[in-house]
């Protein structure tokens, strides 16, 4: 892992990426600021991303004329995450896969935290791989399927008891933790140089070529949900002022897929920073505004929503 802080700073000549690495005006723990930084930095993304990103869209484009030719319900998903899974141990960094495999897990929790922080609890269904393979069981529609059915759950529920989300005077956090992935376990090989963002630019044309036009364009559209989130979790917080972190937004103007590729980036940098941030506030080093508001409310004679 390349240590930032190891590098010279020439006030004639500032390093932009010692610069990013030690700003801390965005939640971001520094492992995960260094990985996303080594990989942002790579000789792959500065020379193939400008090749690959217009190659992928021009792409786009060409599956879209295609699929009103094929079937509609035309997919091969396990083939799709088969392609997935190898193309990640054969070609993909071990940064970016560290950080693709973590996402998985810190999406899963932040879920979590908001159902359990509900007015009324809502499950979720907890994706956790440990390995590279395990992409195979279908994890990325899965992910998205997910991100759906919760919305849904969740907004039942509360329509159904009458309720709304709002400040809770003591979160439930334990459900959060650093997943245990290390970086060190992915696969190193001589090939594994591709970075995140040129990755994503390639998977995003395949993966709309072997789902349905419904499952690709639900795909996209969850990008959207990204302030959704956000907003429950700032909600259940009283912390309104961490929405500024997001840039896939409004959730009623989707977009188009052209950009997917782009905007799923910053889906997932949106999440390890809300992530950051919740286990920050966790731990008593980022103060919970949500505790002092349910007390003033507790102490004007209104009812405060518990843990």
């Amino acid at each position: 892992m390349t240590d930032f802080r190891d590098i010279p700073h020439d006030e004639r000549d500032p390093n932009p990426w010692l610069a990013l690495y030690l700003d801390d005006s965005t939640p971001l723990p520094d492992h995960v600021k260094a990985a996303w930084l080594k990989d942002s930095s790579s000789r792959s993304r500065q020379f193939l991303l400008p090749f690959i990103r217009p190659l992928a869209r021009i792409s786009i484009i060409l599956i879209q004329v295609l699929k009103v030719l094929l079937p509609k319900r035309w997919a091969h998903s396990k083939l799709l995450h088969r392609t997935l899974a190898f193309s990640m141990n054969r070609f993909v960094s071990p940064e970016a896969n560290w950080l693709i495999m973590r996402h998985f897990h810190l999406g899963s929790q932040i879920l979590s935290f908001i159902g359990a922080n509900a007015p009324t609890p809502v499950p979720t269904k907890p994706l956790a791989p440990m390995e590279i393979d395990d992409i195979k069981d279908e994890l990325f529609l899965k992910h998205d399927l997910n991100l759906f059915n919760f919305v849904i759950r969740l907004n039942t529920t509360l329509r159904s008891h009458g309720q709304h989300m709002g400040p809770v005077a003591e979160p439930d956090f334990g459900m959060l933790c650093d997943p245990p992935l290390q970086l060190a376990a992915m696969p190193h090989g001589r090939l594994n140089i591709l970075d995140l963002q040129s990755a994503i630019e390639v998977y995003t044309p395949v993966y709309q070529l072997l789902l349905t036009d419904n499952d690709f364009w639900r795909a996209s559209n969850s990008l959207q949900l990204d302030e959704t989130v956000a907003i429950y979790a700032a909600k259940i917080l009283s912390s309104p002022e961490h929405l500024v972190m997001l840039n896939n937004k409004h959730p009623l103007v989707p977009l188009s897929t052209l950009r997917a590729g782009h905007r799923l980036v910053l889906h997932g940098l949106s999440t390890e920073m809300l992530h950051c941030l919740l286990m920050r506030m966790a731990t008593g080093e980022t103060p919970l505004p949500s505790r002092e508001i349910a007390k003033t409310r507790q102490a004007a004679g209104r009812p405060a929503q518990a843990g």
